[in-house]
């Protein structure tokens, strides 16, 4: 399958600052991307230049076979094809949820401009508030309608750009799955900005890690997750720890938590110095052996308790248990590995089985 979007090399820069030093990617049709970063990263110069706001430097962007934006080309984004959502809803006040949403759409016959409103009205759940204006809707419900005028067009492609900033976290959740289920009944491809790991997880099919004007890596949220490439990307999509570690024979690495034995292949050699990444989940307290700490803080989390761990060298780590919280401010306890296979780095070759 050919991809519908294809980026490659993509430099842009203000004034003499690089934002974009080289980004590459692809999206496939009907497949939903997001590109995931702190702050400052580049996320929205991207999401611009995709829709032709801004020329790059250096580079290209395809849809489909056709070049819409190099340094020498730019189409112009009324001519891309694309829809886009963006973080404030940008619904004009003046107009009611139809015309709204019917704006972009001044080429189209009446009947048919009607039917279409109808239509992504009915999509997206709201096809009894065609007459009310945008302050008569919640958020979540504005939300719905800045998605449903992207989509009247039938764009090939849809951009959004931290659609859900402005919601309350479960109705973040909420819209993120539903926006999920509507983009696959219609086939439509999207990509999205986001800084919110939960929501790129959520909504995305491959998610790009953006740092240093670069995409770190690119790939299923399973496979960031599970096979980060680097410790920073492994730190970004989940809390956790670095190790330095030794390994001393196929499962076992030895760390500042002792010897620890893993009940799979680690996939590096034995005496190959590590970093051993753990995640606050990877780990559990007991009264019966485990290398000693003491409990620092404990945030109770309703299913979960986050630990707050001071081990006997005086680094703090955080452990984080299902169940009752069971042990008290500066209560003597032993950390425990329960992973079952831990993620590493090295400069040995590491073979991952996952």
């Amino acid at each position: 399958m050919s991809a519908l979007l294809r980026i490659e090399g993509l430099k842009c820069a203000y004034q003499s600052q690089t934002v974009l030093a080289s980004v590459s990617f692809d999206i496939e049709p009907g497949e939903i991307a997001c590109l995931l970063g702190p702050s400052g990263c580049g996320k929205t110069t991207v999401l611009r230049a995709i829709a032709g706001f801004i020329a790059p430097q250096a580079g290209e962007i395809r849809l489909g076979e056709q070049l819409i934006s190099s340094a020498v080309q730019v189409v112009p984004p009324e001519q891309r094809g694309m829809g886009m959502v963006f973080q404030d809803y940008a619904l004009f006040p003046h107009l009611n949820i139809a015309d709204n949403i019917a704006f972009g759409l001044r080429r189209m016959a009446s009947s048919e401009k009607q039917r279409r409103v109808r239509d992504v009205l009915e999509l997206v759940e709201l096809p009894d508030l065609s007459r009310r204006y945008p302050h008569e809707l919640s958020g979540g419900q504005q939300q719905r309608v800045a998605l449903a005028r992207a989509l009247a067009p039938d764009p090939r492609l849809l951009l959004m750009d931290e659609p859900f900033s402005n919601l309350d976290t479960d109705l973040r959740r909420q819209l993120s799955q539903e926006v999920r289920q509507i983009l696959k009944r219609r086939g439509i491809a999207a990509i999205m900005v986001t800084h919110d790991q939960q929501e790129a997880f959520t909504i995305s099919d491959k998610i790009g890690i953006l740092a240093a004007g670069r995409v770190q890596q690119w790939g299923t949220p399973e496979s960031l997750y599970y096979q980060p490439v680097s410790p920073e990307v492994a730190a970004f999509v989940g809390k956790g720890e670095l190790f330095q570690g030794s390994v001393k024979e196929a499962t076992a690495v030895e760390t500042e938590l002792g010897l620890l034995e893993f009940a799979e292949p680690l996939g590096v050699d034995a005496g190959c110095d590590v970093q051993l990444f753990l995640r606050p989940g990877d780990l559990y307290l007991s009264h019966d052996g485990g290398v000693p700490g003491e409990v620092c803080s404990a945030e109770f989390q309703g299913s979960l308790t986050l630990y707050c761990i001071r081990l006997h060298t005086g680094r703090e780590i955080e452990v984080l248990e299902q169940g009752l919280h069971r042990y008290g401010e500066r209560e003597q306890v032993g950390v425990h590995v329960a992973a079952h296979r831990p993620i590493l780095f090295s400069s040995c070759p590491v073979r991952n089985s996952y």
